[in-house]
């Protein structure tokens, strides 16, 4: 069993910043690609950023040059930096990870979510 579980959401004014944190944790042996999506209220969830193992990380047209994503093998972290945030960027972020497990699956997990509200 491995569980996601995302943290440091919450309302920040447009030009602010606010760094997301994602925590993996249970029967882990190695996590491949970390992902971090967001989906706002009557949309789509969509990719906003990802990072491999070894640090490469891609990100969404609409938050290049704004976030980064990183990670902490050692300690099976993630974060978001995000910074001059608009009001856009409001909706609730995920965290995603593909995972091998220590009985050898493959799986893919979802975290439960971190809400992010960009507003004056």
């Amino acid at each position: 069993q491995v569980q996601l579980v995302e943290s440091g959401g919450g309302l920040v004014q447009p030009g602010g910043s606010l760094r997301l944190s994602c925590a993996a944790s249970g029967s882990i042996a190695r996590i491949y690609d970390m992902d971090w999506y967001r989906q706002a209220p009557g949309k789509q969830r969509d990719l906003v950023a990802t990072i491999t193992s070894g640090g490469s990380a891609n990100y969404a047209s609409s938050v290049k040059g704004r976030f980064t994503v990183s990670r902490d093998n050692a300690n099976n972290m993630m974060y978001l930096q995000m910074n001059s945030l608009k009001p856009e960027d409001t909706a609730e972020y995920y965290c995603y990870a593909f995972v091998r497990t220590t009985q050898n699956t493959r799986s893919r997990y979802w975290g439960q979510g971190t809400q992010v509200t960009v507003s004056s």
